[in-house]
């Protein structure tokens, strides 16, 4: 389909047929982009999504259709935004700037493989995009200072886990090589026929291309689903745990209701909880609390300055078994004349404060843990490259997130005491507050420190009754097939929830309502090839982006010389 109409310059003009079939492509490709992020147990229609992209480019590239980046940035801005257009009702900048800037991106990556298809032929280039598309997934998952992977391809499995057993052994990247994987083959079948090369392929050819994109696409699923019906969940012990969700309006807490108020709402739900349980006195409980469900705790100290954490401490006097975990904004105050960091800012009095998006964990003894969240939301808790973000922050006033975080993570301990206060029993606790539980690498280094069980502590209100919080909870899911733990969730709006090794939701609450789970959940000890090797899939892409990357910048510059030289 070449235009016969030239323009004044004499190149070829678009044709409308060809802008309409462009167009109808591009709205396909978002369609089944985005379902697998909106819609449950649609996670193969990704298997096919990315190739009217494909088929976009392949169609405007032949017939000459000038300033080709408008169409693919906007089908990635239209992707991004029906997946993730919720990040707006939490802040409307941030969620514009994430839509824009995500799908900025991975319009470059794109357009990367487009300079690439001048001096790469044949299949080439497109193996190159594969590559150069989960290495970026991977920069994102792992060393990028402003990430947002929400839309990492793997991701789309989230709630088909029982498709995707072998996370266990790649990782969430292990999914998003499938897709690339079944895609491309979709679409050189596509142009084995529309090029008519299939009527001079031998029959050799005609029988195995399409059987060897067949098998691409059952034998993963179906070795999964053996996977799934085969693997032993079957775990070494468990914990008895009671996850809480008071259920608070975050818009509204600070103004309608004091903290001592936001405790008695939470240990009332406690006492639900434990109403209806007999409660063993000489066993050990974690209770689980969500993110930031209190405020105003300066670290060193906490029994002076934290209402909460003495009601909690008088709570928990007569229930020597109780752990109770819950998130808590913590502060370090320094005096000095320099600013201990980027991230600390100035107080009245003279001294420097540098803020926390932390975890704590305490019992009746009063003896305390805390983690401060690591991965942190670029904007809201982050700012950054603070060493140049810091100076214009400070002009504008201070509107940049500045939370500290961790160098890297540590584990809390849930532990049992005997009459003496003596610990008898401990078992360690990975807690993944909010974001943390999208990076996957994060959370194997919770089980690689030793953790036998690991939390999810969120609060997800922020983004209302949308796809947002049900797609959080499904990322749990992902984290749980790929460290082989029992993840035990408490979000203080919902959704609450404990999910297996298989990423089986066991037992979850509803959405924006007081709710409460008293369960058990398993104890693991063995590590999963993924925690053990870590991101295979992701250096190897890596490594084969940058060879490809370097062999065309030489390809390009030598023929770019050749051309100088004719």
């Amino acid at each position: 389909m070449k235009p016969r109409v030239n323009d004044k310059n004499g190149k070829p003009e678009t044709s409308r047929t060809t802008v309409r079939i462009m167009a109808i492509l591009l709205a396909l490709f978002v369609i089944l982009a985005s379902l697998p992020f909106l819609v449950p147990h649609t996670g193969l229609l990704s298997l096919f999504c990315l190739v009217p992209l494909l088929c976009m480019e392949y169609i405007g590239t032949e017939n000459g259709v000038r300033r080709m980046w408008l169409w693919h940035y906007s089908a990635f801005v239209l992707w991004n935004a029906a997946t993730t257009f919720w990040v707006c009702n939490a802040t409307v900048g941030g969620g514009l700037f994430a839509i824009f800037a995500n799908a900025l991106q991975m319009s470059l990556i794109f357009g990367i493989f487009r300079w690439s298809r001048r001096v790469l032929k044949g299949i080439l280039p497109y193996i190159f995009l594969a590559f150069l598309w989960i290495a970026w997934e991977y920069w994102y998952l792992t060393s990028a200072q402003i990430s947002w992977p929400w839309l990492v391809l793997g991701n789309s499995f989230a709630r088909t886990t029982s498709l995707i057993q072998w996370y266990e052994f790649t990782g969430v990247l292990g999914g998003s090589l499938w897709i690339w994987t079944c895609n491309l083959g979709l679409f050189g079948l596509m142009m084995w026929v529309a090029t008519g090369k299939i009527r001079t392929s031998g029959r050799v050819a005609l029988i195995s291309l399409p059987l060897m994109y067949i098998l691409l696409l059952v034998v993963p699923p179906v070795c999964s689903i053996l996977r799934y019906k085969a693997r032993d969940i079957e775990p070494d012990s468990t914990l008895d745990v009671i996850v809480l969700q008071p259920n608070i309006d975050p818009y509204h807490k600070f103004e309608a209701l004091t903290q001592s108020q936001q405790n008695a709402i939470l240990l009332k739900e406690f006492d639900s909880a434990l109403s209806g349980n007999v409660y063993d006195s000489t066993g050990m409980v974690l209770a689980l609390a969500p993110e930031t469900f209190t405020g105003g705790v300066i670290n060193g100290k906490i029994e002076e300055t934290s209402i909460t954490w003495r009601q909690f401490k008088a709570y928990l006097e007569d229930k020597p078994g109780m752990n109770l975990l819950f998130g808590a904004s913590t502060y370090d105050y320094t005096f000095s004349k320099q600013a201990p960091s980027y991230n600390a800012r100035k107080c009245r009095d003279g001294s420097w404060v540098e803020s926390h998006n932390s975890a704590i964990i305490m019992d009746r003894s009063g003896e305390t843990e805390i983690y401060h969240k690591s991965k942190l939301v670029v904007g809201v808790e982050m700012m950054p490259y603070p060493a140049f973000f810091s100076k214009i922050d400070n002009m504008l006033g201070g509107v940049i997130g500045r939370c500290v975080g961790q160098d890297e993570v540590s584990l809390l301990d849930c532990v049992r005491r005997d009459s003496l206060g003596q610990v008898t029993e401990r078992v360690p606790i990975g807690c993944a507050i909010c974001y943390e539980s999208v990076y996957p690498e994060h959370c194997i280094e919770y089980v690689r420190k030793g953790a036998r069980l690991l939390t999810v502590i969120t609060n997800d209100a922020w983004w209302g009754n949308t796809p947002g919080y049900r797609q959080h909870l499904s990322y749990s899911a992902l984290r749980a097939i790929e460290t082989g733990r029992y993840i035990v969730r408490s979000a203080n709006t919902g959704i609450s929830a404990i999910i297996n090794p298989r990423g089986d939701i066991l037992e979850e609450t509803g959405w924006w309502k007081p709710a409460h789970i008293v369960s058990e959940a398993g104890l693991e000890d063995n590590e999963t090839f993924f925690v053990t090797y870590g991101d295979i899939t992701g250096r190897i892409c890596s490594l084969m982006a940058i060879m490809i990357m370097m062999s065309v910048a030489v390809r390009a510059f030598v023929a770019r010389r050749q051309e100088k030289q004719a």
